[in-house]
């Protein structure tokens, strides 16, 4: 049964992700919204439905929603709502939420260089051109309006947007500071790490940008913020927050460290490492498997644990 707890109503969506459900809430402010919006199914849009029923609502009566980021599982089922409705997010959602055939072209490029670089066998090429398929749970429709660090939406005077870039480089938390709540999409979790998706650089910007380091460094800045309790994409909610980024950082710095091992014996291409990272995932789930391995190569480059030649394929070696 769905109800309201401090003005906060949570919403638990089916997805046919490996992921499993995924978590949207409602706020009651000056204006109904709605925080993600699950997947592009009638499966989800059906759930929803009956879930605002339960609180004597119906998707009518949503106001305007708010994208923590833009995964399919969070962003797909805008397509369900009339286009007059105001959607709010970081600007870097709106090139995955209303893509362009540039912009898929510009994805397939990034990862096809980047195959190369890391060594992939050939025979993975050919899920480049599958890339595009992953957005079919996605939407098609623009933001209304961006929200960046320190802003308080429309509508949402008691909260104000966190950037916590890493799982996704347009992922943003929003924080009440009045009893320290925070609705962190997928930022922390409680089951769970998730994945530092690679994704092309940002519009202007040339470098590929490095998502675990910037996934440690989001966690990291809650713990100055008075936070007592996190509303998550997935799963429960998270009470002690300062212990699970702490377990959460620890477990990164661990597994990061098994790959210097390997590096302290031969120099290793990125595929290779991700071979031994994930023998039983990684020739289904390529660009989540690399992108975890890059996540740990970048971290350990930035410690100074690893050196890498100009090869193509890159080849990497541990300093000492």
């Amino acid at each position: 049964m769905t109800e309201w707890k401090d003005g906060i109503a949570k919403i638990t969506l089916p997805t046919p992700f490996p992921v499993g459900d995924v978590n949207a809430y409602l706020i009651k402010g000056e204006r109904l919204t709605l925080v993600d919006a699950g997947v592009n199914t009638e499966e989800s849009w059906n759930s929803l439905t009956a879930q605002m029923d339960d609180l004597n609502l119906s998707p009518n009566d949503i106001e305007q929603v708010v994208l923590t980021h833009h995964h399919p599982d969070h962003a797909g089922m805008l397509d369900f709502f009339p286009d007059s409705l105001e959607v709010y997010g970081h600007p870097l959602n709106e090139r995955w939420i209303r893509p362009t055939e540039a912009f898929l072209q510009e994805q397939e490029d990034f990862f096809r260089l980047y195959f190369q670089e890391f060594g992939l066998p050939k025979e993975f090429f050919p899920f480049l051109s599958e890339l595009r398929k992953t957005l079919k749970y996605s939407c098609n429709r623009s933001l209304t309006g961006h929200l960046v660090e320190g802003m308080r939406p429309l509508g949402l005077n008691d909260w104000q947007v966190i950037e916590t870039p890493g799982h996704a480089q347009s992922q943003i938390a929003l924080f009440r500071e009045k009893d320290g709540v925070l609705i962190g999409g997928d930022l922390i979790l409680a089951h769970i790490s998730p994945n530092p998706l690679l994704e092309p650089p940002a519009p202007g910007e040339t470098e590929r940008p490095k998502p675990q380091l910037q996934h440690n460094d989001s966690m990291k800045k809650l713990l100055s913020y008075p936070i007592q309790y996190v509303y998550t994409g997935h799963g429960e909610e998270v009470h002690q927050l300062e212990e699970l980024i702490e377990k959460r950082l620890t477990r990164q710095h661990e597994r990061a460290m098994t790959v210097n091992n390997w590096l302290k014996q031969e120099k290793l291409t990125v595929f290779e490492i991700c071979q031994r990272l994930f023998p039983s995932v990684y020739q289904r789930e390529p660009i989540l498997t690399i992108s975890e391995t890059v996540a740990q190569l970048d971290y350990l480059s930035s410690i100074g644990e690893i050196i890498s030649n100009d090869s193509l394929p890159v080849l990497y070696q541990a300093t000492r």
